[in-house]
């Protein structure tokens, strides 16, 4: 938490783990699609568009699949060959020299990847075989969903291997810590709600077996990153990539107590606000022992309301960093913001990415 003489606002530092971080505005984790293909390996304009952004407290990077077969988007960087760790390695170079502190985002998307993007163009792997509404983003366009393959028992522990081999490698390319993508829809996060996971073994049905597959990826990713370098995103309420729980509340809730038992740098919670239920994130804030991370289209006013009241420890910023690569100098200001661009979110060059103006001194 923050030291005693620190008043909690938006701009006071953190103590996060062994980092003290400069202050409370995190920049979200993005996709961008903007890998260097055919290899998924970050290129310079990767390097430049996170140096640009080194002045949050804390930056988050884009997913980063832990195999070919967690990937699900085209140009996605990845953390699984010698030589995305090489251009991973750059960008951490480059944050560190701007002041920054950086996180890799560890992602496994399960079902909603597709074939094309398979080794062998095998099926996507998932805790059951029900497919998601929707389409695919492929290299060749979007494509429907497929029926996705249920992740045998015996198989699981490959999988929680690929994230701790992921782990390794974020290690090696120089981060500060890691962030477990349990989020919106993708493969952990398919393994926690009840619309996606069907098992009748010992990681589905209770909730203590949907616990089981994220617990097992976080005791495995804490095993190489040591106390508070690790933190968890989920999104309780949110239906992205066809998800749903019949219970979200209760499930969530349990999970961050399960989640309170381990040495984590924090929780990361998209509050989404389209929720279809009405969902109680103060329960769930109050659920978690450690630090909170809210994201949900805040503010400045929100921002400094929910770090003032206790609501939430830090904030992090998905748009608005992207518009905005001083974000922290502006909302200090209380100057003018960039309006992003949707048009040029996904894919594409520099325009867009890192041509966004800072402010005018």
């Amino acid at each position: 938490m923050s030291t005693a003489h620190d008043s909690n606002n938006l701009f006071s530092p953190i103590q996060v783990g062994p980092y003290t971080l400069k202050n409370r505005m995190v920049m979200a984790p993005m996709t961008r699609d903007r890998a260097a293909a055919p290899d998924n390996v970050p290129q310079a304009m990767n390097i430049l568009y996170y140096t640009q952004r080194a002045s949050a407290g804390l930056i988050i990077t884009e997913g980063s699949q832990v195999s070919q077969q967690g990937m699900g988007y085209p140009v996605t960087p990845g953390i699984h060959s010698g030589a995305q760790v090489m251009g991973w390695q750059k960008i951490t170079e480059a944050v560190h020299q701007q002041g920054g502190r950086i996180f890799l985002q560890l992602w496994h998307v399960g079902r909603i990847s597709h074939p094309s993007y398979q080794p062998e163009g095998a099926l996507p792997v998932a805790p059951s075989a029900i497919k998601p509404e929707g389409e695919s983003f492929t290299y060749e366009g979007l494509k429907p969903f497929v029926t996705p393959r249920a992740l045998e028992t015996d198989e699981i522990p490959g999988i929680v291997a690929q994230f701790w081999q992921g782990a390794k490698n974020a290690l090696a390319a120089g981060f500060d810590g890691v962030e477990i993508h349990g989020a919106n829809g993708y493969l952990v996060d398919q393994f926690i709600r009840d619309r996606t996971n069907h098992r009748t073994d010992a990681y589905g049905g209770s909730l203590e077996n949907r616990a089981r597959f994220l617990l097992e990826v976080t005791d495995a990713v804490v095993g190489v990153w040591g106390e508070g370098r690790v933190g968890v995103r989920l999104s309780p309420g949110g239906g992205f990539n066809d998800m749903s729980d019949s219970q979200p509340q209760t499930t969530f809730n349990f999970m961050a107590r399960q989640l309170s038992t381990r040495p984590l740098a924090y929780l990361h919670i998209v509050e989404t606000l389209e929720s279809v239920a009405a969902f109680d994130y103060l329960a769930l804030r109050k659920s978690f022992k450690g630090l909170y991370m809210a994201n949900a289209g805040y503010d400045l006013k929100r921002s400094q309301e929910a770090i003032a009241s206790g609501k939430a420890d830090f904030i992090s910023y998905a748009q608005l960093f992207l518009a905005n690569p001083d974000l922290p100098a502006r909302f200090e200001k209380g100057a003018p913001l960039n309006t992003a661009d949707p048009n040029t979110f996904y894919g594409g060059d520099e325009k867009g990415y890192t041509d966004y103006p800072a402010q005018e001194d």
